[in-house]
């Protein structure tokens, strides 16, 4: 029972975190980009909206990471870095089929709050993803590399003792470049949650299996490069956790395994 507990309490730290991100991080998506949006008038250039919009957004997921609810969980917010960590033998499956459900579900409930902004969020399907004009192929390559930057910089962070407490910083800049260089091919979502949640509020799920086996691909990819080159033994992970600050040691804080 102590064990369900303390699960349950990872579990809705994760709801928590993932609702979250989608609330204030599409937020911005369509205070940028959405009909009407000021900040259009006042930043007319595309590749620099697209800057600020991913910097924003991974602001946002750094800001959870270093909450209280990310402190509580590790603050993943995102199903395929739990799926990177259980490939590294950080979860047990029951954690992460937990840790997604939680993320799922926190998506939805997360973008609710987005339909108050009517016909600006209306405009851009409140932050949905689709593929675009290059083609399926291109969106799935793009969310697979993005996904797959996502995760090498989490695995190299998160297993140095030096670097680790930096995880969550690196997020606004690694959007930033990843949204400005990528979207245009996929919207660089890198998270089946994130997109699922404007799927569901919008009713348009057109190539939502991408933003769920890309970003899952990409994830395994590079798990089997870290293993296939032994990168592991340099970049050892402690505890499946973003979020390491204030932690008294990783082995109160290991509790996914």
């Amino acid at each position: 029972m102590k064990l369900n507990r303390k699960l349950f309490r990872l579990f809705i730290a994760e709801f928590v975190g993932t609702a979250l991100l989608l609330a204030i991080g599409l937020s911005a998506v369509i205070l940028n980009w959405g009909k009407g949006s000021w900040t259009a008038a006042l930043i007319p250039s595309v590749p620099y909206r697209r800057l600020l919009t991913g910097f924003l957004f991974g602001l946002t997921g750094c800001i959870i990471s270093l909450s209280p609810v990310g402190k509580v969980s590790g603050a993943h917010i995102n199903p395929a870095v739990s799926f990177a960590f259980w490939l590294r033998g950080k979860m047990k499956t029951k954690a992460l089929v937990g840790y997604i459900i939680s993320q799922m579900l926190g998506a939805v409930v997360g973008c609710l709050p987005l339909l108050l902004w009517h016909e600006q969020g209306r405009s851009v399907g409140y932050g949905i993803t689709i593929p675009g004009k290059p083609g399926v192929i291109l969106a799935f390559c793009g969310e697979v590399a993005t996904t797959a930057a996502l995760v090498t910089v989490v695995f190299i962070f998160v297993g140095s003792k030096k670097l680790r407490n930096y995880t969550p910083f690196t997020m606004p800049f690694l959007f930033g470049f990843m949204v400005w260089a990528e979207t245009a091919l996929s919207g660089c979502s890198t998270n089946p949650a994130r997109s699922f949640g404007p799927a569901v509020i919008s009713g348009v799920y057109t190539g939502y299996w991408i933003y769920v086996i890309a970003p899952l691909t990409g994830a395994a990819l590079t798990a089997a490069i870290f293993k296939h080159f032994r990168l592991h033994h340099y970049y050892h992970i402690e505890a499946a956790r973003i979020s390491y600050h204030n932690s008294p040691s990783p082995q109160s804080q290991d509790k996914c395994k």
